[in-house]
């Protein structure tokens, strides 16, 4: 592997995604010290490479990837965030592509905090007559 490299974080929820495409590549992608296929399910590993093959260059980089947090499905996605933006410092045109497909758009839902008082987030105490 060259040295040379181009690094941006993605992040989902709570999963973040550290990701590095390394030039001249020929198209490995690597997720916590294992291959890709070891670590995430087929769809799951074409829902994070979408970016690259919107822009028809899965096999032009290799991809190391260090990603935690949340659950398979958002790390998932935090891998696409990164990718995309990743790509957007190497080739800035292709800004309108990458964002008509969402593609640059961070998720943010999490799990609301419990508040004083109530079961769950929303939920109330059943109210009791006696």
């Amino acid at each position: 592997m060259t040295n040379q490299y181009t690094y941006s974080a993605g992040k989902r929820k709570t999963a973040v995604a550290c990701v590095k495409l390394y030039d001249e590549g020929k198209g490995e992608i690597t997720i916590n010290s294992k291959k890709a296929k070891d670590y995430f399910t087929p769809l799951q590993i074409e829902n994070a490479i979408a970016p690259l093959a919107l822009l028809d260059r899965k096999s032009d980089f290799d991809i190391v990837v260090r990603v935690q947090g949340g659950g398979k499905e958002s790390q998932s996605d935090a891998m696409r965030h990164g990718i995309s933006r990743a790509l957007l410092l190497i080739d800035p045109d292709v800004r309108t592509l990458l964002k008509r497909e969402g593609f640059l758009r961070r998720d943010a839902r999490v799990k609301e905090r419990k508040k004083p008082g109530l079961k769950s987030a929303r939920r109330a105490p059943q109210f009791s007559k006696r």
